[in-house]
């Protein structure tokens, strides 16, 4: 899939992440804020398996590089 179907799939709250990516397991979601939140925008997160050996379970803002932007091997989180 590419990553204008991959950004329609997270708009629909489902979760993608790349083969091509180097680190194993990890995934996106688009986070919504709600009135708890600092963010008062939508905003793209990347996630860390919590087996990923230095940063377990930990979330960070994500920006596309172009070749995010240009792959197309996006896929569906399971």
């Amino acid at each position: 899939m590419d990553f204008g179907n991959a950004l329609n799939e997270l708009k629909a709250g489902k979760k993608v992440q790349r083969d091509g990516w180097n680190g194993k397991g990890l995934w996106l979601e688009l986070q919504h804020p709600d009135e708890n939140s600092k963010m008062t925008l939508p905003y793209l997160f990347l996630s860390y398996p919590d087996d990923a050996a230095n940063t377990p379970g930990a979330r960070v803002p994500w920006l596309a590089s172009q070749t995010d932007v240009l792959a197309e091997d996006w896929k569906l989180v399971a």
